[in-house]
């Protein structure tokens, strides 16, 4: 159907069920992130790592019923900007889907930083940089090659892209698995240096740790979970969205929650879960990889330190390919608007929305150089400080769009799926409220840079909702839209 004397752009419809897992696995980069995020949770609750890991699958979980009933309902290039627009009103879903974009573009801040301060400690263990303190300009400038890299990869067709994503990601989490494995089997057996052994109390929350600061502590593995959903960007490119995006998302889900909390476990344990080994475990440069020196030879450390500064680069192209498929799907419902029409436009060669493509990679860009030049900051400082800041745009879009699944299922006409289920997303609800919560109230030390993070993500917020209100024209032509878009229309119960 056309509307406002246009037909909108299409993207080919081409990708599998594994397919859809890449760019999932991908954003979630589970590699990259058993490797740094931990170091967070362990800051607030201690040896309880893995505890505050196992609340945030419980979280993610309740999180992903919404997702994966949406998506069996309904498929859009806009994910959280459609499934919400559909469902709570057009205002809500460009809201949405601004703020799940500006999550992405945050996240390709993240994830090109880590590879940046990946790459130059492998380029360091290899002897090309002399050893001590690395420049520091060194990782901003990896940083920014693997941004353009991941540009580019980005620009070929998505068939080919998330290939390139699940290989990456399929080989260094094996790897990880496989270190792991060793190293649970000489902590079993005794063997383990120092004399450390298996020991469960890392599921205990240590004496004088107050509750919430597990839930605080939980807020790192939203983080490592981020991008789970990311295979609702696809859903207009995938042969059988309303079988293989659910199966993508829930699989994805799944495997992170034991991944996770399996492999934070034996991080805790292999490095000690006394006073001493937290410290250490503190310190660390790369979790894994001191932890495969340690236990098996210097050689495996090397290993998983390049394994995860290509796992960044691979979570750097997701992004880049999510936030594109949402800023597509955005623009091409209002190319009235300046600008707007290039956003909008799809590449005659490769089938890729590149005019969006191009876009955020050149925000993301500016974010890493204004944080870098002007404010003074290293890789590690923007790498932390993007970390956060997208994840508390993404709590809110994984608010709207739970609210919007219940809405779809239970609130409209007859309900689509058995009436018990509500409990599940209004508990998804109570998680998230909480989480942010906790992220915002009371306010970091004004003398930090965390002081800033909740401030920057508020303005973000705030300036996708001022401008729906000052052109609300934009919302009456993504309704109509969103009411003519096949995708959008749900499927019958």
């Amino acid at each position: 159907m056309e509307i406002s004397g246009h037909q909108p752009a299409k993207l080919r419809r081409e990708l599998n069920v594994w397919e859809a897992i890449g760019i999932s696995l991908a954003l979630m980069a589970p590699s990259m992130a058993a490797n740094i995020n931990p170091q967070g949770t362990a800051g607030l609750i201690g040896r309880a790592v893995p505890l505050g890991f196992a609340m945030a699958t419980v979280g993610v979980l309740l999180v992903a019923y919404g997702f994966v009933r949406l998506t069996q309902q309904l498929h859009h290039a806009g994910s959280v900007y459609g499934f919400v627009g559909v469902t709570l009103g057009p205002r809500a879903g460009v809201f949405s889907g601004w703020g799940l974009m500006g999550t992405y573009i945050f996240y390709a801040c993240v994830t090109s930083m880590a590879a940046g301060i990946f790459g130059a400690s492998f380029l360091q263990s290899l002897g090309i940089v002399p050893a001590g303190d690395i420049n520091p300009i060194l990782p901003l400038v990896l940083g920014l090659a693997a941004l353009a890299g991941a540009w580019f990869l980005a620009l070929v067709p998505a068939r080919d892209g998330t290939r390139v994503l699940l290989t990456v990601e399929g080989i260094t989490v094996a790897l990880i698995l496989v270190t792991t494995m060793v190293i649970f089997i000489k902590l079993a057996t005794g063997t383990a240096p120092d004399g450390h052994r298996l020991d469960w109390s890392v599921f205990s929350v240590p004496s004088g740790t107050d509750v919430s600061a597990v839930a605080l502590g939980a807020v790192f593995g939203f983080l490592s979970f981020a991008g789970f959903e990311a295979a609702a960007t696809l859903g207009e490119e995938a042969k059988n969205p309303r079988k293989d995006i659910p199966r993508a998302i829930l699989g994805v889900a799944l495997f992170g929650g034991v991944y996770f909390v399996v492999v934070t476990a034996i991080e805790v344990m292999g490095f000690g879960t006394d006073a001493a080994g937290m410290k250490a475990f503190g310190s660390s440069g790369s979790l894994l990889g001191d932890l495969g020196s340690t236990y098996i030879g210097p050689w495996i450390g090397d290993l998983i330190t390049i394994g995860a500064a290509v796992s960044a680069f691979g979570c750097c192209l997701a992004c880049l390919v999510g936030a594109s498929r949402l800023l597509f799907a955005l623009s091409r419902d209002n190319t009235e608007l300046p600008g707007l029409a290039f956003a909008s436009s799809v590449s005659k060669r490769w089938g890729t929305p590149h005019g969006a493509l191009a876009i955020v990679t050149v925000v993301a860009a500016i974010i890493i150089l204004v944080w870098s030049f002007v404010l003074g900051a290293h890789a590690f400082d923007i790498f932390a400080g993007s970390g956060v800041i997208g994840t508390l745009i993404l709590l809110v879009a994984y608010l709207f769009a739970t609210v919007g699944a219940i809405k779809l299922l239970f609130l409209s006409g007859k309900p689509k799926v058995a009436v018990w289920e509500v409990v599940i997303p209004i508990l998804g609800i109570l998680v998230l409220l909480y989480t942010l919560f906790r992220n915002v109230w009371p306010l970091p030390d004004s003398t930090t840079p965390g002081f800033y993070y909740p401030i920057v993500t508020i303005v973000w917020l705030l300036a996708g909702g001022l401008a729906i209100l000052l052109m609300p024209s934009v919302a009456h032509r993504v309704g109509e839209r969103l009411e003519a878009d096949e995708g959008l229309i749900a499927a019958s119960s």
